[in-house]
């Protein structure tokens, strides 16, 4: 079986996939990503079918995974029926300021002191690890544009809801992550060169320059988009059938401007959804835009995912050693829980609510694409990172694995179960 004859395969289950499997598997213990992925085992166990090599190709694998995250961060963008200040938004600052680095500096920590492997590396493990996922949380994230308008403006809800600050924060960190990754880098880099003067360059450059870049140029494409979109109706057959394309239009105009500025592209595609999705606010045409970016995320998505089944069938897992392995169950069921308890110590958030936003730090592409991005981008210097790199896909492949089961199998449950203590809260309120 030739590489074309499978990634006919491949496109043609996830456009059956894309519109079956939400219907399919809707209220059961059972999510999309673990559908592909274990088809992503058969298929590539089966005889005469090629193997899957992330570590091999990483710099495929870094610009396909790239192209999945930057197409769901803008459908993140556009779902998020919430006017952006930063009371309404506390949620978000308190698990990009406390989750995001706690996870982080306990993973590398663990990683250094317990598991012994070297600064960078460790640093490394906890960056890639960082960011949680849009599209793998979408049974618990945000609906589409409209749809929770005014539960999301209701009182009670001044905190935000889970699906908001999952969503919110997933939209955020898979750009903030961007920073501790170059740090890794620079600091492998620094242990075999001497060099003093990298820590202010990482400051100045990897976190206050590249973050402010992608911040402006996102806001200016999104408010120059909206303007497109918005103040020129379609009134043409050719525009009426296209429409929603501009969603995808924005998003490779902001990322790649970003890209050229030397900014963080993830963070200009999701500032510039948010920016797009705010100028109208309740314009219908939000869903066209958010409908077609789901569209094309979903077909992305699943391929990536059944490659992933691809690796896990080709011995992906093989160099998993069991303390990288305990590491990996304990980022999932203690790290990232105890992050989110510490996140929300002092705020208003309803206990119940507390606790499955701190549960479902789902994990995903987004750390697939950091891992290869620095096998990539990492010299000669750096050559601890690539000489680690078997092991570090190991351990990535193991989290993400896991996250997809275990989230997977328990989102619709809990999120039911979430649903009816509102609704005891809200007739005991009522009484």
């Amino acid at each position: 079986m030739s590489d074309y004859d499978v990634t006919l395969i491949i496109v043609a289950l996830a456009l059956l996939g894309a519109v079956a499997l939400p219907r399919l598997l809707e209220n059961r213990p059972l999510s999309f990503p673990m559908i592909y992925v274990g088809f992503g085992v058969v298929l590539f166990s089966l005889p005469g079918v090629p193997s899957v090599d992330p570590v091999g190709n990483a710099a495929v694998t870094e610009r396909l995974t790239e192209l999945v995250i930057i197409v769901s961060l803008m459908g993140a963008g556009l779902k998020l029926d919430r006017p952006f200040d930063w009371r309404s938004w506390s949620s978000t600052w308190r698990l990009l300021g406390v989750a995001l680095p706690l996870t982080i500096a306990a993973v590398a920590l663990l990683a250094w002191g317990v598991l012994g492997l070297l600064p960078a590396t460790a640093i490394l493990l906890g960056a890639v690890v960082a960011p949680t996922d849009p599209v793998l949380a979408a049974d618990i994230g945000a609906g589409a544009p409209l749809t929770e308008l005014e539960e999301e403006h209701a009182p009670e809800h001044e905190w935000g809801t889970v699906q908001f600050a999952l969503t919110s924060e997933a939209g955020l960190n898979d750009g903030l992550a961007f920073p501790f990754t170059n740090l890794a880098i620079a600091v492998a880099a620094a242990a075999l060169s001497g060099e003093g003067a990298w820590l202010l360059d990482w400051v100045l450059v990897d976190v206050l320059y590249k973050i402010a870049a992608g911040i402006v140029v996102g806001y200016l494409v999104g408010e120059l988009m909206a303007r497109t979109v918005f103040r020129a109706p379609a009134t043409l057959h050719l525009a009426e059938v296209t429409a929603g394309a501009e969603a995808l239009a924005a998003t490779f105009l902001a990322y790649g401007l970003t890209e050229l500025v030397g900014g963080y592209g993830f963070i200009a595609v999701f500032v510039a959804a948010l920016a797009l999705r705010h100028f109208e606010w309740e314009h219908d045409y939000y869903r066209e835009l958010h409908d077609f970016a789901v569209m094309v995320e979903r077909l992305l998505l699943a391929t990536v995912l059944v490659l992933f089944g691809g690796a896990l069938a080709g011995g992906l897992l093989a160099p998993l050693t069991l303390p990288l392995a305990l590491l990996g169950l304990a980022l999932v069921f203690v790290i990232r829980p105890l992050a989110g308890v510490a996140t929300f110590v002092g705020s208003a958030a309803p206990p119940a609510e507390r606790a499955v936003v701190s549960f479902f730090g789902i994990r995903g592409i987004g750390s697939f694409y950091y891992l290869s991005y620095a096998l990539v981008h990492a010299s000669f210097r750096q050559r601890e990172l690539v000489v680690a790199a078997n092991s570090l896909w190991a351990f990535v492949g193991f989290v993400v694995l896991i996250s997809v089961i275990v989230h997977g199998v328990s989102a619709s449950p809990v999120m039911e179960s979430l649903d009816r203590l509102r609704g005891r809260a809200t007739e005991t309120e009522s009484e």
